[in-house]
């Protein structure tokens, strides 16, 4: 019996905010031994991908030279919500792409360990698929090319959580190990939260 092809995935990190809570350039601050947007990027290489794809806004030149992002795409209207980034990174999508992990660029703690249980739940018909720890929902997310349509209608700064809203028990919850797919950085004594930086 033949085995099934692998889904042709794809990941898209968001990097394009402006970190004005934690008084900007937040995705550069030192987390572990690089920064924290470097962790968030080795995080998302981990997942069965074939393409990285950055999204920057506020800061155009952090995707250069970046060590695993195959794309760096500029988010023109980045300053308009995070549904604008996020369609700057679909866009940029190869056009046969099955599947795109959502990465966000201030999450530098997300467990490898739910990545592989997140494209089961897609190979088995899920049409989206999220981590969960504690009850609540957390990142990062993947979504099959049949929600690329509705997430590319998004406006404002909803990101996909409209989309994943509607899809009621459709969509696959993974559980996760710990509290890593809620933590992100928003202000600097978040740094000092488990392995950050100075």
């Amino acid at each position: 019996m033949k085995s099934k092809d692998p889904l042709r995935l794809d990941a898209v990190v968001l990097a394009a905010g402006a970190g004005r809570r934690f008084g900007g350039r937040k995705l550069l601050a030192p987390w572990g031994e690089g920064d924290v947007l470097g962790a968030a990027i080795a995080i998302a290489r981990q997942a069965p991908i074939r393409t990285l794809i950055l999204v920057t806004g506020a800061e155009p030149g952090l995707g250069a030279d970046r060590q695993g992002v195959s794309i760096a795409v500029q988010a023109e209207s980045w300053d308009q919500g995070m549904a604008h980034s996020l369609k700057a990174g679909l866009e940029s999508v190869p056009p046969d792409s099955q599947g795109v992990f959502i990465f966000l660029g201030d999450m530098p703690r997300i467990p490898p360990s739910v990545l592989h249980p997140m494209v089961e739940a897609l190979e088995a018909g899920a049409p989206a698929a999220a981590t969960s720890f504690e009850g609540r929902r957390g990142h990062p997310v993947l979504v099959s090319s049949h929600l690329f349509p509705a997430l590319l209608k998004l406006e404002g700064d909803q990101g996909a959580r409209e989309v994943l809203d509607g899809l009621g028990h459709r969509l696959a919850l993974v559980p996760a190990p710990d509290d890593g797919v809620l933590f992100d950085i928003d202000r600097p004594e978040d740094l000092a939260r488990d392995g950050g930086g100075a």
